[in-house]
């Protein structure tokens, strides 16, 4: 019997974790782990509301995270949800991070916001496994200090790496960095170019000026990958949402290599 790629199974929660007013993470309970990567979505779905994609947050043993912003109909469904409470969802989707590609390298990861989500699973594994990278950064950026993501995590991983953590502004009460990621990337340091390897995943124009930052700095187009999440629709190519010329961003992507993702505008 054919399998209906449509067909969404119910999973149930087992964790919410509230970082803002509108951003929760939602752990699942899930023992098909091995077949998931950093940066992969899911369609998550509430009957009779619809559904969305969502990227994976996190992996676990028997259990994957996502990240939710409460933003429309299928968000503030699922928001209404507790623990033990179900929901459904169908994936994973897309091609998501390749850790084979960045083994060796010098990893520069830069997050925007609600980008940090799809990277946070690529940024536990290297930072689980330190040894597999020459060196690991990460510069994260939020709006304001409120905004701020991932706060347990941040903590653990500076005790490891190197984390920038900027806002864009703040009181007089936050004694952070303030500014934009992209005054960041001229200060990064880097033993060798040419074993640089940067990810870039964030809002359009945060990408669009960071890349162009790390680019003027010198490195080639194909040492950075970018995540076009935002135009992740249905997850197997049938509804043509996510097309961009010949290519099915949830298909080929969401993750692509800076020199095949430039082409990509719609």
């Amino acid at each position: 019997m054919c399998k209906n790629e449509y067909l969404p199974a119910p999973v149930e929660i087992v964790e919410i974790i509230k970082h803002t007013e509108i951003e929760y993470t939602f752990k699942i309970a899930y023992n098909e782990t091995k077949n998931v990567k950093p940066g992969q979505f899911f369609q998550l779905s509430i009957p009779m509301t619809g559904e969305a994609p969502i990227s994976v947050c996190g992996i676990g043993d028997k259990s994957i995270d996502f990240t939710i912003r409460k933003v429309g109909r299928v968000t503030n469904e699922i928001f209404e949800r507790k623990v033990g409470d179900k929901f459904f969802m169908r994936g994973p989707y897309g091609n998501g991070f390749d850790v084979n590609l960045y083994q060796g390298k010098e990893l520069i990861i830069v997050a925007g916001g609600t980008g940090l989500s799809p990277v946070r699973g690529l940024v536990d594994y290297f930072a689980n496994n330190l040894n597999e990278v020459k060196s690991l950064k990460l510069i994260a950026g939020f709006k304001s200090p409120a905004d701020v993501l991932f706060k347990d995590d941040i903590a653990s991983w500076q005790q490891k790496f190197e984390v920038i953590l900027t806002v864009d502004e703040a009181d007089e009460s936050y004694t952070g960095r303030t500014g934009f990621v992209t005054a960041v990337v001229p200060e990064v340091s880097f033993q060798r170019m040419e074993d640089v390897a940067v990810v870039v995943v964030g809002p359009g124009l945060m990408m669009h000026f960071t890349v162009k930052a790390f680019l003027e700095r010198g490195l080639a187009k194909d040492q950075i990958w970018i995540s076009q999440e935002r135009h992740m629709s249905c997850g197997i190519g049938k509804c043509g949402h996510c097309k961009i010329d010949d290519v099915y961003i949830c298909l080929d992507g969401p993750v692509f290599n800076y020199s095949k993702g430039e082409l990509l505008i719609d």
